[in-house]
Order: C-alpha cells, then structure tokens, then sequence
C-alpha cells in the first residue's frame, strides 16, 4: 500500500454527522489507518465526492490566450471539482477521433482535475454533416453538442439524435433560433431598449427547446438542455418529464443569481448568451431547481483574455469564468435562503451529472476513487478575479461576499488544491483520533 493519508472530524455530506475517512492508491480505504503518513483535521468542515462541472470551455485546442486545459483545470480544482466535461467549440472544433484522444492525452499530462470531452455534432460545427459518433464514442466522448452553436436544421437534429441514440449518447444543445436572436446583445426588455441595444427574446431559446423535445419523442433519443434561462423553456423541461421523454437540462449560477439589469452601464462581464434574464425568469430559474425540473447545475466556464473583453459592449464576445464561484454562489443563494437543502446542492453537483452522462460513480464508500471536496460552508470570503486560477478573468462577481470557502480538493488521491492549514503531527499510536467509518453511501 502506498502514504495514507486520514481526514478527521468531517461532516457528512448528506447528514451532517461526523465522519473520519482515509484514503492511499488513489480509493478510499474501508478502516482507519492506526499510523496514517498524513493526518488532516477537518474542524467539522463538509466533506462531499468531488464536483462534476459538464458545460466548461477549456479552449484548447486553438485558444490557449483565453484558457488551457491545464489552467482550466486548475480553476476547477480550486472550486471543488474534480471532473470536468469540456465543450468541442475549441480550434479546430473537436469533431474528429483524434482530437478527442489530443484532449485526454493533454489533461493526463497537465490536468488538475479529470476532463471528459464532448465531440462535436457536425463536421467544423457547421450544421451541414454529421460527426462520425461511434468513432467518437470510442475515443472517448462522453456526449456529443455543438455548443455555441445551435443546430438550425431540423432535419439534422432529428438525425443526430436518432445517430445519438444508437451509439448510446445525448445530444446536448445550445438552444437558440438565430432568425430571432440574430444580431442580438442582451435580452430583450426595458433594460435592452434604455441602453440602446438589440435585444434578444426568451422565445429565440424556448422555441427551440420546444422544437427540440418534440424531436426527442419522434427519434426516442436523449436529448440535455444546456444552460437554460427563460420561464417557457423550463414549461417544456416540465412538459418532457411529464411525458416520460428521455430529456435532462441544466442551468447555471448566473441565471440564479442576476437579471439583465446586471449589464448595468455596458459592462461586458455580465454579457453572456442565453443572456440574462428578467426577474420573472430569474424567479423561474429558482422554482425549477427547487422542484426538480432541473436536472443538474453547470458552470458553462467561457474564459476570455482581459483585451477581448474590454470592448464596446456591442463587440465584445458572449460568456463569464464560473468554476471558482460555483460552490459559494449555490451555498449563499440556494441552500441559504432554503431553496435546497445542503445535501440536495451536492446532489446536483456530483450525482446528478455522473448519472445523465454516464461517468463513473464516485462516492465516499470504501473502494471508490479518492476524488473529494472539503468545504466550510458558513466561511465568507470575497471574490477576487485577481487570484483566480482560470486565466479568464470576466466575471460579474468581482467584489461579491460569498459564503462557501473551498479547503481542499483531491483528485485520484492527489492534492489539487488546499490542504494549507489543515495537517497536524500525528501522535504514530492512533490515541488522538475516533474510529469512525466511512459511510456506506445509499443511491437512489
């Protein structure tokens, strides 16, 4: 057996109730060393399975100015994550097998967290040909999207998710109809026409998530929504479930936390598409998590180098760093003011994504990967884009008081990030710590 290492006085996830766990060879050991070579006191922190982010922008290859798979990864180790799915928008888009196996080789050789890619659906995202999806699937694609763009052609949706459907994978779509959002800035409302800026409707997303499910019944494929904004696409992620169609979505902080009159006097942070929304959406946004309608939380971490957003609001380019503020912003507006429960948020955050993209389980039972998160969820902290660890800086948190500090983050039994603090000399007879086990971890 190679060092153990044994966290003690933690905090179940799920309960709350105490628990010591160790860890060596990268699983989490079923006792407790006598003799662990690392002993870490948690001082009654919460300690969870590491996060799963599946919408980040990694942008490599083709746009290592904005981010890398090694800062990017870096990023996710700093906000508790452990995994990562990364979208394909990069340059070239990651259509082709060998792009997809470039992905893994470059995040086992500089990753900080574990990174599965997702192909793209059409040959250069260009909406014309499909992808060869087995090819894909086999080289290790966890899904298949054209993010950034939507797929205009409802023929070719129909064909991707009927092809999808066959190789075992969902179809995760960027809803949006560009007939209606085409040249568009910021959502469409009061705030839009004060500024002078095009907007753009709830309706360019929620017709095409309307269109979409009802392709899904047609082709009985699986289809996730991504990053959604607007009150009428949450109805139809209602409607779908209630139909029994094979349909999962996703939203993200932004969406739950501003409204587009974030966007303030131009300020090009707050600039993201879908946009943000109105407060009605946002209050939707809210329900639908508490409720169930959605399925998981994503970050969709778009990186951007400093000079390309320091733009007029009009040219500067769409999205916002999320990976280092994800945790403390679903701690401080959702389990705070009891929208969730704790161990819901973890929930959509570790086994929720693993379960709809088919990852491999990870949990704190005996025998699983070592991949974990120790977080204080009552610590404040203020958010510092400075110190951020992405190489994007754009966020529109800069300056905010959160709650949720991240302690440590470890990743196939390494440290990732933290640990600062919480190590103690052991006493080598084992007088100074409880035995208590893991927990055996119960899944729905």
């Amino acid at each position: 057996m190679g060092e153990t290492t044994l966290i003690r006085n933690a905090r179940w996830w799920r309960t709350g109730e105490r628990i010591d766990l160790a860890f060596s060879d990268g699983r989490v050991l079923a006792g407790l060393p006598p003799s662990p070579d690392r002993l870490l006191d948690a001082g009654g922190a919460v300690l969870s399975p590491g996060l799963v982010d599946v919408h980040v922008h990694l942008r490599e290859p083709g746009q290592g100015h904005k981010e890398t798979i090694e800062t990017g990864t870096r990023a996710a180790a700093a906000g508790g994550f452990t995994a990562v799915a990364c979208m394909p928008n990069t340059e070239p888009p990651l259509d082709r097998r060998e792009w997809i196996e470039w992905v893994l080789t470059r995040a086992r050789d500089a990753g900080s967290a574990r990174v599965h890619p997702m192909g793209a659906v059409t040959v250069g995202q260009r909406g014309e040909r499909l992808t060869e999806f087995l090819a894909l699937r086999d080289a290790g694609a966890v899904a298949l999207s054209d993010d950034g763009k939507p797929i205009a052609s409802a023929a070719m949706m129909r064909r991707a998710l009927e092809y999808a459907r066959d190789a075992g994978l969902p179809i995760v779509c960027h809803e949006e109809d560009p007939t209606l959002s085409a040249g568009g800035q910021m959502n469409e409302g009061p705030t839009a026409t004060r500024l002078g800026l095009r907007g753009i409707p709830g309706a360019a997303e929620s017709t095409m998530v309307r269109r979409d499910v009802e392709l899904a019944a047609l082709s009985a494929g699986r289809l996730h929504l991504a990053h959604l904004s607007c009150l009428e696409s949450l109805e139809a992620l209602r409607d779908a479930k209630r139909r029994g169609l094979a349909v999962t979505g996703e939203t993200c902080p932004h969406y739950w936390t501003l409204t587009d009159e974030a966007v303030g006097d131009y300020d090009t942070h707050a600039r993201m598409n879908p946009p943000l929304r109105s407060a009605r959406d946002r209050e939707a946004v809210l329900q639908a998590i508490a409720d169930g309608t959605i399925d998981c939380l994503a970050t969709d971490h778009a990186p951007h180098a400093a000079d390309e957003k320091d733009q007029p609001f009009d040219r500067a380019p769409f999205g916002i760093v999320g990976l280092e503020t994800a945790l403390a912003l679903t701690l401080t507006f959702l389990v705070e003011p009891g929208h969730l429960s704790l161990a819901r948020a973890i929930e959509l955050w570790t086994e929720a994504p693993r379960r709809i993209f088919g990852l491999p389980e990870v949990s704190l039972a005996p025998g699983t990967p070592a991949d974990l998160v120790l977080f204080d969820p009552g610590a404040e902290w203020t958010v510092e884009p400075g110190r951020f660890r992405s190489r994007g800086r754009n966020t529109p948190f800069g300056g905010w008081t959160l709650r949720g500090r991240i302690l440590l983050t470890v990743c196939g039994g390494e440290v990732t990030f933290g640990g600062d603090g919480l190590e103690v000399a052991s006493t080598g007879d084992g007088r100074d710590r409880a035995a208590v086990a893991p927990p055996v971890e119960h899944h729905a």
